[in-house]
């Protein structure tokens, strides 16, 4: 009798050969393997990652919802899975709804962000109302150089 002992997302297994017959053990171990947060390995540049796009320095993803809480709350809970429990975020749809722009200015809004902002995430509203369960999720690369500046839609000196 012989023993290959494998890990595998969260379970170790054993398995042995017993008078030609392959049987196998399995054991939960205390902790699954750890993954990598987009916090922790910002993307590069040009690569998708969880249905968003990164230039690098600005992570984009469109979240879409029957309705803007369910979508609200699919944003809350990937921010909190990527490592950012930390940010604060307005506490319900209705809260977030108070930074809406009320202006539908389409120049106004190149300068402003229609939304929720607080360093390092955005959560915009689309600029075609007609979306209305749908948010915008941007999360900057606070290793990136200039990284504040970009966040704040200001150019360096």
């Amino acid at each position: 009798m012989h023993a290959k002992p494998s890990v595998r997302m969260g379970i170790s297994e054993q398995s042995y050969s017993l008078n030609g017959r392959r049987i196998l053990t399995a054991a939960y171990m205390d902790e699954a393997p750890k993954r990598v947060t987009l916090r922790a390995a910002f993307p590069d540049a040009d690569t998708d990652y969880m249905g968003g796009q990164s230039d690098g320095l600005v992570y984009t993803s469109v979240f879409a919802g029957s309705t803007l809480e369910a979508t609200y709350n699919m944003v809350r809970e990937f921010l909190q899975e990527e490592g950012y429990h930390d940010v604060p975020l307005p506490a319900d749809v209705g809260e977030l709804g108070c930074f809406r722009l009320p202006n539908r200015n389409k120049q106004l809004l190149l300068f402003e962000d229609n939304g929720y902002c607080h360093n390092p995430v955005k959560v915009l509203f689309p600029l075609d109302r007609r979306k209305r369960t749908t948010l915008i999720l941007k999360v900057y690369n606070e290793q990136a150089d200039g990284h504040l500046l970009r966040f704040h839609n200001k150019q360096p000196l």
